[in-house]
């Protein structure tokens, strides 16, 4: 899956010289947690989160009184806080790809920016949370299992079969391979209408391999 296919195309995002006060504004207006920072030709130089806002702003135990943190706020520009040189994304670079990024950096979200490093959109990892749930077809319910199986070429194909012959409906399909040599299947698929059907596909589906657990979802 792409990941123009999942970002926020339209990004809020700021300059080099806009003021720590207005980001936190934007930031609060918008309801995000990271903007973008962008030159005068819209490509992408830095990113500020709401940490870098929260850790730049003054203590609540600060002795400065009112004018004086909005004269400190106003004068402290984003260039001062920002994260230079972002790890960013390109828009067909897959969301798989993004989330790994995003896991291995300890980051919560990606500038996604096109071949000349201009800002086209921004991806979280509340945009991943929605892709994973849209791949595993969760909003659908229906019946999940896991099966072991060898990790070898056309070990799936007797399940699919054994599915077919049950008339079962497929939602997804995610497999992940082990270092055992086995991979597990995790397959969900359309509630049968009669619940003694299920049981007897789950008893053919048992057959074929190790069934690591089945949960059926309405």
């Amino acid at each position: 899956m792409p990941v123009q296919d999942w970002m926020t195309a339209d990004v809020v995002s700021v300059g080099p010289e806009t003021s720590l006060l207005k980001v936190g504004k934007l930031m609060k207006d918008h309801n995000v947690r990271r903007i973008p920072v962008v030159d005068e030709r819209g490509h992408v130089i830095g990113i500020i989160s709401d940490r870098d806002v929260r850790d730049a702003s003054p203590s609540k135990a600060t002795t400065l009184d009112m004018y004086e943190m909005h004269y400190l706020l106003a004068e402290l520009k984003a260039k001062s806080i920002m994260t230079a040189k972002p790890v960013t994304v390109k828009p067909f670079d897959t969301v798989e790809h993004a989330a790994l990024i995003m896991l291995e950096r300890k980051v919560g979200g990606l500038p996604v920016v096109d071949d000349t490093g201009k800002l086209v959109g921004i991806i979280s990892d509340h945009d991943v949370f929605k892709a994973m749930v849209d791949i595993t077809g969760a909003r659908l319910g229906g019946l999940q299992f896991a099966i072991e199986l060898p990790d070898r070429p056309g070990t799936a194909r007797p399940l699919f079969d054994a599915l077919r012959a049950h008339d079962a409906r497929l939602l997804s399909v995610l497999t992940v391979c082990k270092p055992d040599g086995n991979r597990h299947l995790f397959v969900r698929v359309r509630r049968l209408e009669n619940p003694e059907a299920e049981v007897r596909m789950m008893q053919d589906v048992s057959g074929l391999g190790k069934v690591l657990y089945s949960i059926t979802e309405n």
